[in-house]
This record gives structure tokens, sequence and C-alpha cells, in this order.
């Protein structure tokens, strides 16, 4: 089965060592959005990467010196984007969220799953 259907896509550039209450802040932003019934998100945990502070934040085999760059992503309408919104202005200390509009094409083996409201 194939779905197309607008969406948002947020996108959240931080550090791996950034936290919240005390557990590491992709997590946090994760459970979040579970809690909000977002439609998905995503961790990527990257190799290396600066951002406005120009601290380069790279990945090393050393536990002690771990500071990788971490982008999460989601996806979702605009209106359940927006619900998360105020949560991230709480959460996130620094960093960087880039918002943009996207076409999802969403495949499915079976027509239980059904694509968010669209507008």
């Amino acid at each position: 089965m194939k779905e197309q259907y607008e969406a948002r896509m947020l996108r959240i550039h931080f550090g791996e060592v950034d936290k919240w209450h005390g557990k590491p802040l992709y997590e946090a932003i994760v459970n979040q959005c579970r809690e909000l019934e977002i439609a998905g998100a995503t961790v990527y945990r990257g190799i290396e990467g600066f951002g406005a502070s120009t601290t380069i934040h790279h990945s090393s085999i050393w536990a002690f010196s771990k500071d990788a760059p971490i982008m999460v992503s989601i996806i979702d309408t605009e209106d359940a984007i927006q619900k998360l919104i105020p949560f991230l202005d709480e959460m996130v200390a620094e960093g960087l969220v880039a918002m943009s509009c996207v076409q999802v094409i969403r495949y499915s083996k079976s027509p239980s799953g059904s694509a968010p409201a669209t507008h």
C-alpha cells in the first residue's frame, strides 16, 4: 500500500553530552514524541560536526571524550509538530532546530496503518 501526503520535518541538532533531567537529551525528546503521539522520531549519531558555538563535536573510541553530534529527525503533521515545540523550548539549552515542509510517501504492507490527518 502506498500513501502520499504533506507533512513537516523537524531536525534537532545538539551534542551527545546534552542532558534533560539526568538522561540523554535525545532519549527525553523521543519519549516526549511518544507521549504526544507523534508519528515517528529517529536519532542519528554523527561522526563529527559543529554548530553556533564552533566547538567541534566528534565521536571517539575513548569513553571519557564522547561528544558526538546528535540529530533527532521527526516527521508528522504541522499541528503535531507545533505541540512539540514548547517542550523543545524547555529541553534544548543549546542546539539548532530546522523545520521544513516535506512530501511523504509511505509504504506499508497492510491497510491497517493510516496517514496522519492532513489539512
